[in-house]
């Protein structure tokens, strides 16, 4: 359903990546851009991109470690876990802000602009909605770094979830940190869901907490 662009970093190398992006079906009620987990532009990110088309938003992808290894994806597995992780930290986190930047201005050409991001793009969503100006709103998956940024002030309306099965993130912490500093920010917690539940990995994927999640988050977008 959608095709690769290029897009010119707002960083100061000026780098060129690739971007997985899909035109909205039906009338375009935004722009939305999608943040990767640590496998990169895989097939569950791609048909994400495609979800977000079809329910009418122009979505737009970045490949965020092209730097590092051009056309990056990796299994869901030990070997894919590691490269993913050693892209991740090796990746400064104002680098991948700048690269988000600069699909936001693709995208407000042609309205609003909304980001939404899973796992290693959960955090990267966080961050940006506390530190980006000209978004309208941001949607938050299990991201590690939310607990330890908390305290930053988003700029424009923004939900978390967060998976009570998940080994790697406490979720009651992060929902204490987070409204410890804004009440007003729902943390959504979700009973019977681990890490990556959006994820259609048959060992990630909860159909039911991603499917209230997705409409959590397009409720969100709509209104902004």
């Amino acid at each position: 359903m959608g095709d690769i662009i290029g897009i010119q970093s707002d960083a100061e190398d000026k780098f060129s990546f690739d971007a997985y992006h899909a035109s909205p079906q039906g009338e375009r009620l935004g722009g939305v851009i999608v943040l990767q987990e640590i496998f990169g532009l895989d097939e569950h990110v791609r048909r994400d991109v495609d979800r977000w088309a079809l329910m009418g938003y122009e979505a737009i992808a970045p490949s965020l470690f092209d730097r590092r290894e051009a056309g990056f994806i990796a299994g869901h597995d030990p070997d894919g876990l590691a490269a993913g992780i050693a892209h991740a930290r090796a990746t400064p986190l104002d680098q991948a802000l700048a690269d988000i930047g600069a699909v936001r201005k693709v995208l407000i050409e042609r309205g609003k602009v909304c980001v939404v991001g899973y796992c290693y793009g959960g955090s990267l969503a966080w961050l940006a909605a506390c530190q980006m100006h000209g978004l309208a709103a941001a949607s938050s998956y299990y991201g590690s770094l939310v607990q330890a940024n908390a305290a930053l002030e988003p700029k424009c309306p923004v939900i978390v979830h967060l998976g009570r099965l998940d080994t790697g993130i406490p979720a009651d912490d992060v929902k204490a940190a987070v409204q410890g500093h804004h009440p007003d920010v729902p943390v959504y917690i979700y009973d019977d869901a681990g890490h990556g539940f959006n994820n259609e990995d048959p060992a990630r994927f909860h159909a039911e907490s991603a499917f209230l999640a997705r409409q959590r988050t397009l409720d969100l977008f709509a209104s902004a």
